[in-house]
């Protein structure tokens, strides 16, 4: 015995690249930390937040009987440039304090209480955004919802490490760094730094002065976004590289089951001669004549070599063995890459699939027809096909009742003669010391073939006379319905395609409802099946997601600051988010799928973080130091422009992984990552001028009201 196809080791190697590259993230991170602030110590303090936050949320995933798949570890890889977040910016705080001459216990103390509500806010925040996440309905609620908790858990430890354990360490281990000599590294770098703040002092300054140009610039960059997401190409969930091809083989209508075991024959020989193809199963019959309605179909489950043993991909593969399977007359050949998550439906051709239903058949029959031969030369799809099967050749008996009367025979006789001859009927089992064989009962495939051997059947009548069977009956050859499918207790015909690559669901759902437009009359209804069923439904639940995440953010600021102002100024930097993620994914050519919605969601915490940092400290100058809102929010954006560096870094960085693509399964996981590290660099260069333009205006359209 030897192992054909095993689907754990493709799970098993997806896991091992999953942790290398939480390593790798974790690297990442760790080396931004260091090269901002150019100490060890102050590097090692932060970092131990991510095997406390970690270690934690393994202790709570373990009680909620969770398990360390894709989904949870890839929540784990993006929390690592999260829970990082909060330490950094408690270390810079007071790392900020003591180079003002403080010493550490002095500058921990007051480092920590001025920063404190600040983190608390940006921990609240982050956590509020997946909220929606939580109770989400369906298949994408089941998936997501393990990805969900696993980072509110991981940002809300982090937050509780932040304020406590990294103050005490700072206030330990930290030396004081007033008038102390550095080595040339410092020197270097801190000029670096030192030159960037002043670039971006000088900017500031000029943006306050023109902010109706910021304003104009931030109305022209909301409808710009808002257009991209329209238009953007949406997806659903993408495929994977499981080193597996799913086939189903068709020949024509009636052909038998000896002619199609010729036929499968040919074909895996023909795939077996690939050489990216490891082993294959091929059937016919049984359960997949029975599922696809008629013996004229057979199945292929392809395995292919690991992906580090072949130079193509499996979708190059596909298309390699489309042009070798062309070559065998009488046979039509579907190949597909496996969803990596099936929904529903039905077994059919192709992946993506949608039912015709009317109450009369002869309409259904003709329409479902037309609409498939019109769907079929569309540029865009390929393997267009239905599991209509009217065409099968057959032969009516029509037996003259009269007749068969006079002769004393009965319908049941000629029925049991014809299951005797062609069912095949199991009569007995032979039964040995290891094992038990079936006798049945049936004709000699070569009278099977020929329809003119039915008048060689012969009947008992009365007197125990043989009758042959034209004697009573008369035969009629034509063609008919093989199978006559339902849905719904509706007569139903299920039309099934696939799309070419490069062409996202959404446009190719798109296409269908043109073509059903055109073709299909009134009385013909079209419902969608399967995965592009749930990708339909998921369009509107993911936007509506969106928006309701916003909200809850949104009733979260509001609770903390006490305010229904200062949260806008917070959320103003989520279209330029937005912008930068679906542009990324533009430029990548990358569709819009469930991974790149749950990017968007999670850039909406991120983003928010430096908004927090910037008010938060302006607020504080105009209860404490009585200055005006435009200076407040001058001095803010200078004084938390390295942590807002420092964290922007460190969660891009820890997208960086997850964008590039790396190992099995990555391809998938990429458009997160896209969105990600697109919608951070788009949004950092724009919320540090944007977020104190709509300070200043929104305090003073508060001041004006609290005049009124």
């Amino acid at each position: 015995m030897s192992v054909l196809y095993d689907r754990s080791e493709t799970i098993r190697e997806s896991f091992e690249d999953v942790k290398f590259t939480m390593v790798l993230t974790l690297g990442l991170v760790i080396m931004v930390i260091f090269l901002f602030l150019r100490n060890f110590s102050a590097t090692i303090i932060p970092s131990l937040a991510l095997p406390f936050s970690i270690i934690g949320t393994f202790a709570v995933m373990y009680l909620l009987d969770y398990s360390l798949d894709n989904l949870s570890m890839m929540a784990l890889i993006l929390s690592v440039g999260f829970v990082v977040d909060d330490a950094i910016v408690m270390l810079e705080n007071i790392v900020r304090h003591m180079e003002m001459g403080k010493p550490p216990l002095q500058a921990a103390y007051m480092g920590a209480r001025e920063i404190g509500f600040t983190i608390v806010s940006m921990t609240l925040s982050l956590t509020a955004v997946f909220i929606p996440v939580l109770f989400m309905g369906g298949v994408l609620g089941r998936l997501f919802r393990e990805f969900a908790v696993t980072i509110c858990v991981a940002v809300l430890i982090s937050g509780v490490v932040s304020v406590t354990l990294t103050p005490m360490l700072c206030s330990r281990f930290l030396s004081s760094m007033h008038k102390a000599k550095h080595g040339w590294f410092y020197r270097v770098t801190e000029r670096f730094f030192e030159w960037l703040l002043h670039l971006y002092d000088v900017s500031l300054i000029w943006v306050l002065k023109y902010r109706m140009v910021t304003v104009i610039g931030f109305l022209i960059l909301l409808g710009a976004t808002g257009w991209i997401f329209v238009r953007i190409p949406k997806g659903f969930i993408p495929d994977q590289d499981t080193d597996q091809i799913l086939g189903f083989t068709e020949a024509a209508q009636g052909t038998s089951y000896q002619q199609m075991v010729e036929y499968q024959k040919a074909a895996a020989t023909a795939i077996s001669l690939n050489p990216h193809v490891d082993g294959l199963v091929s059937s016919v019959g049984g359960a997949i004549a029975s599922t696809l309605g008629g013996a004229n179909f057979g199945q292929l489950i392809i395995h292919l070599k690991p992906r580090h043993d072949r130079d193509k991909s499996v979708e190059q593969v596909i298309l390699n063995l489309r042009e070798t399977m062309t070559e065998i007359p009488g046979l039509r050949t579907y190949l597909q890459n496996p969803p990596t998550v099936q929904i529903g439906g039905q077994v059919t051709k192709s992946p993506f699939q949608l039912a015709l239903q009317s109450p009369d058949k002869e309409d259904l029959f003709k329409a479902a027809e037309l609409f498939t031969s019109e769907l079929a030369k569309e540029p865009s799809l390929h393997d267009v096909t239905s599991n209509l099967q009217i065409h099968a050749p057959q032969v009516n008996v029509k037996i003259d009742r009269d007749k068969a009367a006079a002769l004393r025979v009965n319908v049941d006789q000629i029925e049991n003669a014809l299951y005797d001859a062609y069912g095949p009927r199991w009569v007995s089992t032979i039964y040995s010391s290891v094992n038990e064989y079936k006798v049945l009962l049936e004709l000699l495939p070569e009278y099977q073939a020929d329809p003119k051997a039915l008048s060689l059947l012969y009947f008992k009548g009365s007197g125990q006379r043989l009758i042959p069977l034209d004697s009573v009956a008369t035969l009629h050859e034509d063609t008919g319905p093989q199978t006559v499918n339902h849905f719904g207790q509706l007569p139903a015909v299920t039309v099934s395609f696939n799309t070419r690559p490069g062409v996202p669901l959404g446009d190719a759902a798109k296409t269908v409802n043109e073509v059903a437009a055109r073709t299909l009359p009134s009385s013909i209804g079209m419902i969608f099946q399967g995965s592009l069923d749930a990708f339909n439904g998921s369009q509107t639940n993911l936007t509506l997601l969106l928006f309701v995440a916003i909200l809850v953010v949104y009733i979260v600021l509001g609770i903390l600051y006490e305010s229904y102002i200062h949260p806008l100024t917070i959320l103003s930097g989520l279209p330029s988010a937005g912008f930068g993620a679906l542009l990324t994914l533009l430029l990548f050519r990358r569709d819009l799928n469930i991974y790149g919605f749950v990017g968007l969601i999670m850039l909406i915490g991120i983003v928010m973080k430096n908004a927090i940092m910037q008010i938060d400290f302006a607020l504080e100058a105009e209860r404490i130091s009585h200055l005006p809102p435009k200076e407040a929010i001058y001095q803010g954006c200078l004084i938390r422009f390295r942590p807002i560096i420092m964290t922007t870094m460190a969660a891009l960085l820890g997208a960086v992984p997850i964008a590039v693509g790396y190992g099995a399964g990555g391809d998938a996981r990429q458009s997160l990552g896209l969105v990600v590290v697109g919608g951070l660099i788009f949004s950092q260069m724009v919320t540090l001028y944007l977020t104190p333009v709509v300070y200043t205006y929104l305090a003073a359209l508060q001041s004006w009201r609290w005049r009124k």
